[in-house]
């Protein structure tokens, strides 16, 4: 009987043990139909179509219902399958995060790897269980620090045995797991941790987490690659049979989903596609002579964990019995079956405006990959989108994991989404729909076939093209973004990095590092790399071989260039709209006025006075509010006297029909180059009056913010 089997026949017998509790009985209360129910809501709907408010459409073509009923979902109830067990929809794990809680993974990317060092004891002193280490760019690619542009952009520059070594220094390897993303190719970085923690007296075979390589979405995400990928998969083989071997709980390949969702991808797509990279390392693995059961050892999967709350629950549901039905058609026991899923927020839904309200969407993000079982999690900091963290926001970042471990209890509930109508339920909507496009990348010959043909990159763009289309028109809302912008708000500094002192320091440190190896030794190692094992790659990176000497032994090539996955936000956009304004602002000391044109008293137009100024706000506009005139001479005049580029008419329906008339040419006459707006929508009868009378467009809950804002900026001249 296996371990899992053992503990839930133990929670089994201690709930029998528990005393039984007494019915309650519910005869008083008479169980509403569903019928009634509708009936209500039409009620309280006034008139809005039942249909369109409270059925909810979703970027992955699934629509949540209002209400979900026990008779419809009955048949897909998990009510024989147990946490632990069978196809592990519930979770890997019979106990779940009962005696191994979900791993606090925050990342450390300080550019030297000194400070880096320091900053991985401070996580672990305060609460983070693994040493998760970002590389910049560079040393994801294996280039030397010295002849790169933007050292430390994205993490911490590794160059030489000397830098890996004080990166590593007193870490507790044999304790913590170590994550680490390589890039195109483990191999390299590899190499050097191992050199290093066997310099530093460690014991290699205690090495446990990932450092892995990810070439496929390497390849997406920047449209080439520095060596073929038939390359590239032999050096994925070296590594995880030298893992396998020398280091068997450390796994090679980290299979992140981060370049689909970066690109706007839904949450269909993201998984899918990942899977399918999964699959084709799986199926390059066993071709170079790894077993199932090996190969499968060597994946971890990273997820990105986006806005939708309960689609994020039921996404990390479904790949968890996806996974296993693969693994096992392809021979895989048990425990090769069960995935280990890594989790951090996505970043496609950051903000640089309003950055706190990031701290909100982290913590919602966080909550549904907890509910959803992830292994571990990396949440990040509220300033990503704008520089690498300081105490303040890393130390925000880590206390939401342990402030849900100690004081929500969420080490608790095993597989809390277990059972419930409307989980299950999208639980299985979502699990079908991965599965058929996984199928779909399958017929075109699997992940990469598919990426050279441009249908990943096309799929994904028209979503991200639909995010924005929604963002534009406010139906998604970006709070501090594209409504409720705070007007007071001073942008925090993005603590730029100079790149002239990161290189000077860098120089200093390699170059006396490099003096003291013995470079004719170094060439000889070197001399085994490229046909060799990983233990030749190893050899060099001991001899004192920098990353960029390893990488180059190994090989590079011209790889032919495809369409990439670019990275985006969704609030990119208004971003752009905003900073131009500042922009021009700062420049001229001028701005874009609005002036609205409040007719009667308070009551009469506040609420689109407000709504209008809230709309405008949204591109840093000068909105001048006042308390209503009571004639519309009165209106005009102050129009006049602002100066106003735009004016927006704000009042009732009722009124409209009096003042609009009036009132229009008086705006227009009295301020001939300013756009009049009216706040609101004429009904049809009434539309070609109201344009006639000089109204040049309305302002609505459905009106373009962005082409409204973009247009005003154009007429400006803000460039």
């Amino acid at each position: 009987m296996s371990n899992a089997e053992l503990d839930l026949q133990a929670l089994i017998k201690k709930a029998e043990a528990q005393e039984n509790f007494p019915d309650v009985p519910l005869d008083e209360f008479t169980p509403p139909t569903y019928d009634e129910w509708k009936e209500a809501c039409i009620a309280l709907l006034k008139g809005a179509p039942f249909e369109k408010k409270l059925f909810t459409k979703t970027y992955e073509g699934i629509t949540f219902s209002p209400m979900y009923f026990h008779a419809d979902t009955e048949p897909i109830q998990p009510a024989k399958s147990y946490p632990g067990m069978g196809d592990y929809l519930r979770g890997v794990k019979a106990n779940g995060y009962v005696n191994a809680p979900w791993g606090i993974a925050q990342a450390c990317d300080e550019t030297f790897p000194k400070e880096n060092n320091e900053l991985l004891k401070h996580e672990i002193d305060k609460g983070s269980t693994i040493y998760n280490v970002k590389v910049d760019c560079a040393t994801r690619k294996a280039k030397d620090a010295r002849e790169c542009k933007h050292i430390g952009k994205g993490g911490c520059s590794l160059t030489t045995l000397g830098d890996v070594t004080s990166l590593l220094k007193d870490l507790k390897l044999d304790e913590y797991p170590l994550y680490v993303y390589a890039g195109e190719s483990a191999l390299p970085l590899l190499a050097m941790i191992v050199a290093a923690v066997k310099k530093n007296g460690g014991d290699v075979s205690k090495l446990k987490g990932v450092i892995g390589a990810n070439p496929i979405a390497e390849y997406a995400a920047n449209g080439r690659l520095n060596q073929y990928l038939d390359k590239l998969f032999d050096e994925a083989a070296k590594a995880a049979k030298w893992a396998v071997k020398n280091a068997p709980e450390l796994k090679t390949l980290f299979v992140k989903s981060d370049v689909f969702s970066d690109g706007g991808a839904n949450d269909v797509q993201e998984v899918a596609y990942t899977i399918s990279a999964g699959v084709a390392y799986l199926r390059e693995l066993l071709k170079r002579g790894l077993t199932i059961d090996e190969a499968a050892s060597q994946i971890m999967f990273g997820f990105s964990m986006g806005a939708n709350f309960f689609m994020q629950i039921a996404k990390l549901r479904a790949v968890r019995p996806i996974w296993a039905q693969i693994v096992k058609a392809f021979g895989g026991n048990e425990e090769s079956q069960k995935i280990h899923i890594h989790g951090r927020p996505a970043k496609f839904f950051k903000t640089v405006y309003d950055p706190y309200v990031n701290m909100l969407r982290d913590t919602t993000e966080l909550f549904s990959g907890v509910v959803g079982g992830v292994d571990s999690f990396e949440n990040s900091t509220f300033d990503e989108p704008v520089r690498k963290g300081d105490e303040f926001s890393r130390r925000i970042a880590r206390n939401m994991q342990i402030i849900l471990q100690e004081e929500f209890g969420l080490l608790q509930p095993i597989d809390p989404a277990g059972g419930s109508w409307a989980v299950e339920t999208l639980t299985k909507q979502i699990k079908e729909k991965i599965w058929a496009e996984f199928q779909v990348i399958e017929g075109k010959g699997g992940i990469v076939a598919a990426l050279k043909e441009g249908y990943p990159q096309d799929e994904i763009a028209k979503i991200c093209e639909a995010r924005f289309k929604a963002a534009e028109t406010r139906k998604d809302r970006i709070v501090g973004n594209n409504m409720y912008p705070n007007m007071t708000e001073e942008r925090i500094d993005a603590r730029a990095e100079s790149q002239a002192e990161n290189m000077k320091v860098r120089k200093v440190t390699i170059d006396v590092y490099l003096s003291k190896v013995d470079s004719a030794a170094v060439a000889d190692a070197l001399a085994n790399v490229k046909d060799g094992c990983a233990c030749c790659v190893i050899a060099a990176a001991e001899k004192g071989a920098t990353i960029a000497e390893i990488r180059k032994a190994l090989g590079t090539a011209e790889v032919a260039e495809i369409k990439k996955i670019e990275a985006h936000r969704w609030s990119e956009r208004f971003e752009a709209l905003r900073e131009k304004t500042e922009k021009f602002k700062a420049e001229t000391g001028d701005n874009v006025k609005i002036f609205l044109a409040n007719m009667g008293p308070i009551p009469q137009h506040k609420a689109r006075a407000d709504f209008t100024t809230g709309f405008l706000q949204v591109g840093a506009f000068e909105v001048l509010g006042n308390n209503g005139f009571p004639t519309v001479d009165e209106a005009a005049a102050a129009a006049k006297a602002s100066g106003a580029d735009a004016v927006v008419i704000c009042s009732t329906d009722a009124t409209y029909p009096e003042i609009v008339p009036a009132l229009a040419p008086k705006l227009h006459e009295a301020l001939p180059n300013a756009v009049v707006y009216l706040a609101g929508t004429a009904p049809a009868e009434l539309v070609d009056t109201y344009k006639e009378a000089g109204i040049d467009d309305y302002i609505h809950v459905k009106a373009n913010c962005y082409k409204v804002i973009q247009a005003l900026q154009q007429k400006k001249g803000m460039a």
